[in-house]
């Protein structure tokens, strides 16, 4: 009996139903003589390639320090083995070593373009500086002692090398090899002694003789080494450990440190005993007895000037008694000794001198002082010492980074503006100079909001650099009163954090409105100005009542209301702030923000400046949830926001609230999901959509009124403490996870787009609302904003995250925008005529246009990405982007005149999809790559078997 496999013949119904379906999706979606415009593809793997063009922030764990002195360019070295070089403001470039190995010391070759790095694994490398990209020129590694020091004279070729056997070897700079020349620690110190000095921890050559070396070991031993006849001219012994050695310019005299807090100063030709023991920080006991031991000096340096006395600077060295103080660098000038806290524990500190010339006077005019987490310089030719305001992009370390957006293709108008405003957030008490760290040049700048280009000469020549340069601060906690006390602090159980961190920013380029939302569940719309005002804090507080119980299995949730509409509210006389501690009958918080706005006129200065605080309120004594989601946009006047319990739009022109519903409620009869019913909560109060009070400065609670939907809320959503919803606990909660506003088909039967807005949820669902407007001008400010549902759901696997919208050319829609002009100037009456006339931002539809004038809705959710045909709403074709894990950032860019889907997923894969439409199949090419790979970036070609219709 003959045998047939059963796979192959499962395989062959496949087969033939799968084409058969494809063939009978494509003809209902194309009839007979109709043709999508094929759109052309451009993007190539050739286009898509990972490479690092940036690093924004303070070195992480910085351990060097270097300057040059003649080139004025700064060096840090970090633990990891990075290394970051400064120029003036805006020249920066990085460098890593590939062993990682902690840099311990760095060395530059002065006015050569050249930079010695020592490394905590015994390595010494010359860096290259004069070519675009600095690079290691040469390597030389220790391999039986541990390298502890290095020392490189001014215009010298030899650097010297001590170890943790206290050896000291001589490398030719020029060939980075060893020479035959060898200090052996048991010729330097006394013949007689037996005990080891310790490790080497200074070496310099005398000022006026750089054939007399001076070596320092940690144990207290000095010598002062004679390179010509190879043997010690001196010896000098403390009975207290050395830290670091300074020579005076004359060469007749140095100062140590050591670890009892002393400083003891000495002769070259005495070496007997110092001529002078000095305890900066240590009191002072009578009947001749040593002063009180203090904390180790773990650096000095002794510099002079031609008319007054020398500068003694040094870190360290504080008293044992002084408990709690924070770190400090000490200047002591003749008779008056300045004590300068820090923030952060000082690591290293360089005094800026104006020649580089060891044998001259010195002349300091400056410290640079490298802490923990921060970067300080101080200015020493005026008095009290006041810091210079530092203008590298190290500010990203003052707090946490909780939200990062990037904007391409900005106005060129933008950047000016806000460097302009920038420029004058000059803040009280830094230093009158100009930045003393100048060395490069700028160079071409490159049009996106944050990154330029900048060039840095070295020796004549020049490579080219891309950093980060900060144009503008906004502090969002200026809007709030803050807490004096502990029992005056605001209702922030909502968050262990800071209460007034960023969480999403909202941002229009084009109109620079700026619309942040923040982790205490309040957003703030600002509006950019060039003149400086003095205003009221508008508030708009929404109650966020949302019921215990979910729609039960079966049990389908109350159908949305008819187009709600919002009228400008009359407005409440200002009135005393009401107390964050206020309560509900039972003796829970109620009714009451999480953070108190300020109820005093505040001046704004030019920049951004506040135009709304909209802020969610306590119910039943529970905080607001958090915002998951945000978007504003200019030309319709609307903002829109929502978190786990609903969605809530204001219009900011009018301040107005527009809509206030529940998840549940925004599906009305359509709902597709089964929901589980939970248990009621106790003492809740009635169920009420909330409620919008809106008032100059405060509001009183009692004073709010009804939402327009507040009468229809009936099912809600039971909250959660979390600031976004997991993908563990998603199907019992559903988010408002993504919107973008548009003007695009909101209905299957539409002929012509008219502004909404999209809703994407964490369950998977899109949702289109439309937008009525009225006609710009006045008429905006008096007629109301109607919005209303569609109809139209549209269903993905997993959350939305992103949603984009393509023409029939496959160019990106981009949203609706208004210009940005100034509104604290008084219009003349012309202005006024022309605003009138302006196009009203909603369009109404119109019979001449006809229905080819197609878009495509381009979504992108945790697992999947769909292309839907509009206004048919048919799925075009869809694409399964990951099954193991899931996408963490999706985004629909131009790249190269096409368009591409790129995912950040969670393992740490970058994937790109090309987004074309040819005969109404999409292509979307995808690879996966990792940040930890740095490889070429390949775009393969997947092409459906089917297509089939959405339904």
């Amino acid at each position: 009996m003959r045998k047939f496999n059963i796979r192959k013949v499962l395989d062959g119904l496949t087969a033939g139903s799968s084409s058969a379906s494809q063939q009978q999706q494509q003809q209902q979606q194309h009839p007979a003589g109709t043709r999508e415009p094929e759109i052309q593809e451009t993007l190539q793997s050739e286009h898509f390639q990972l490479c690092k063009t940036v690093r924004h922030g303070f070195p992480y764990q910085p351990s060097a320090l270097a300057f040059d002195p003649v080139q004025k360019i700064l060096a840090v070295g970090t633990q990891t083995g990075a290394l970051r070089l400064f120029g003036r403001p805006g020249v920066e470039c990085y460098c890593q070593h590939d062993s990682g190995a902690a840099v311990i010391q760095l060395q530059f070759l002065i006015n050569e373009g050249a930079l010695v790095s020592a490394l905590a694994d015994d390595t010494l490398h010359l860096w290259n500086l004069r070519q675009k990209r600095p690079a290691i020129l040469h390597s030389l590694k220790f391999c039986r002692e541990r390298v502890t020091f290095c020392h490189l004279p001014f215009q010298s070729k030899w650097l010297y090398v001590g170890t943790e056997r206290g050896n000291i070897h001589i490398v030719n700079v020029e060939s980075f090899t060893l020479s035959g020349y060898v200090i052996m620690w048991n010729k330097a110190i006394e013949l007689s002694s037996k005990s080891h000095p310790g490790p080497v921890v200074h070496i310099s050559d005398n000022p006026m003789d750089e054939g007399k070396l001076l070596i320092g070991f940690e144990s207290g031993t000095v010598v002062l080494w004679d390179l010509k006849s190879k043997k010690a001219d001196y010896r000098y012994t403390y009975d207290e450990a050395i830290h670091s050695v300074a020579w005076h310019h004359e060469g007749k005299q140095f100062i140590c440190s050591h670890s009892d807090g002393t400083l003891t100063i000495w002769n070259v030709r005495s070496p007997a005993k110092p001529m002078q023991t000095i305890t900066p920080h240590g009191k002072q006991l009578k009947d001749g007895k040593k002063p009180e031991p203090c904390k180790p000096i773990l650096k000095v340096e002794f510099k002079t000037t031609r008319s007054g006395e020398p500068f003694i600077i040094l870190s360290g060295g504080l008293s044992y008694d002084t408990v709690g103080r924070r770190p400090c660098l000490t200047v002591m000038h003749g008779k008056s000794t300045a004590v300068l806290e820090m923030d952060y524990s000082i690591v290293d500190f360089l005094t800026l001198c104006e020649t580089p010339y060891p044998n001259d006077f010195q002349e300091p005019y400056a410290v640079v002082v490298l802490l923990e987490k921060d970067l300080v310089l101080i200015d020493l030719a005026q008095n009290g010492y006041p810091i210079f305001e530092n203008p590298y992009p190290l500010s990203i370390h003052e707090s946490p980074v909780t939200c990062c957006e990037y904007f391409a293709g900005c106005p060129g108008d933008l950047i000016p503006a806000l460097y302009s405003v920038g420029a004058r957030q000059k803040r009280q008490g830094y230093s009158k100079k100009e930045w003393p760290i100048n060395g490069g040049n700028w160079g071409l700048g490159v049009q996106n909001i944050t990154l330029y280009s900048f060039c840095i000469k070295v020796s004549n020549k020049c490579f080219f650099l891309v950093t980060l340069q900060v144009l503008y601060k906004l502090k969002t906690s200026k809007v709030f009163e803050k807490s004096r006390n502990k029992d005056d602090r605001p209702n922030t159980d909502i968050v262990d954090e800071d209460p007034y961190a960023i969480q999403i920013i909202s941002w229009c380029p084009e109109s620079r409105m700026l619309c942040i939302a923040g982790v205490s569940a309040h957003v703030i719309i600002y509006r950019f100005s060039k003149q400086e005002v003095i205003t009221e804090m508008l508030e708009v507080r929404l109650l966020y009542e949302i019921n215990d119980v979910e729609s039960p299995e079966g049990e389908q949730a109350p159908p949305l209301p008819t187009p709600v509409g919002g009228a400008t509210p009359q407005p409440i006389p200002p009135q005393s702030h009401p107390s964050t501690s206020s309560s509900s009958s039972d003796g829970l918080r109620d009714n009451v923000p999480c953070l108190k706005v300020k109820n005093s006129p505040l001046k704004q200065s030019p920049g951004y400046q506040t135009e709304l605080v909209i802020q969610l309120v306590w119910v039943g004594g529970e905080p607001p949830q958090q915002i998951t989601s945000l978007a504003v946009n200019s030309s319709y006047g609307l903002v829109v926001f929502g978190n786990c319990n609903g969605i809530a739009m204001v219009d900011y022109l009018q301040k107005a609230v527009l809509l206030n519903l529940g998840t549940i409620e925004l599906y009305g009869s359509n709902d597709p999901y089964r929901r589980e019913p939970r248990s009621p909560r106790k003492s809740r109060q009635p169920s009420g959509a909330g409620l919008c009070d809106i008032s100059e400065g405060t509001v009183v609670p009692e004073d709010r009124c009804k939402s327009p939907t507040s009468d229809i809320k009936d099912n809600s959503f039971s909250r959660s403490r979390s600031s976004s919803v997991t993908s563990i606990d998603k199907e019992s909660r559903e988010a408002i996870s993504a919107l973008h506003f548009c003007e695009t088909f909101t209905r299957k039967a539409d002929s012509s787009p008219s502004p909404c807005l999209w809703v994407g949820t964490t369950l998977g669902t899109v949702l289109v609302i439309a937008l009525n407007l009225p006609p710009g001008g006045e008429q905006r400010l008096l007629q109301p904003v109607i919005v209303s549902p569609s109809g139209t759901i549209l269903r993905l696997k997993g959350a939305i995250l992103r949603m984009a919208f393509l023409d029939t050319t496959g160019c990106l829609v981009p949203p609706a925008y208004e210009s940005w002009r100034e509104h604290n100037v008084p219009e003349e009456k012309d202005e006024k005529e022309k605003l009138k006339k302006r196009r009203p931002v909603s369009v109404s539809p119109s019979s001449s246009q006809e229905i080819s004038e197609n878009q495509y809705a381009v979504i992108c959710s945790e697992k999947q990405a769909k292309v839907i045909s509009l206004p048919t709403q048919n799925c075009a074709y869809k694409q399964n982007i990951t099954e193991t894990s899931f996408v963490l950032r999706g985004d629909i860019v131009a790249l190269s005149n096409s368009i591409c889907l790129a995912c950040f997923c969670a393992n740490g894969h970058i994937m790109t999809f090309r987004a074309s439409l040819v005969n109404s199949i999409n292509i979307l090419g995808r690879n996966n790559t990792s940040f930890t790979q740095n490889s070429k970036i390949e775009v393969r070609k997947f092409f459906p078997t089917h297509s089939r219709s959405y339904n």
